[in-house]
């Protein structure tokens, strides 16, 4: 009988201690993600923006070429 209540107690330990692991695991690799995410949309925002950029210039030298040109 006291082996049986020696295996409950380590069982409910090894569970409880692997719960608090998963935890804290967790709250580390969330942290971590955090900011490279943050970089990784300022990277995002810039590409964007160049590509908006160019695709406004090209548009705006389409538009300001003489209509003859345009359809060759």
């Amino acid at each position: 009988m006291v082996l049986l209540i020696f295996l409950v107690g380590a069982l409910l330990g090894i569970l409880v201690g692997g719960a608090l692991c998963v935890r804290y695991l967790r709250q580390e690799m969330a942290a971590s993600v955090g900011p490279r995410l943050g970089r990784m949309q300022v990277q995002l925002d810039n590409i964007e923006s160049s590509v908006n950029l160019a695709l406004v210039t090209r548009h705006a030298e389409l538009a300001a070429r003489p209509p003859d040109d345009q359809e060759r």
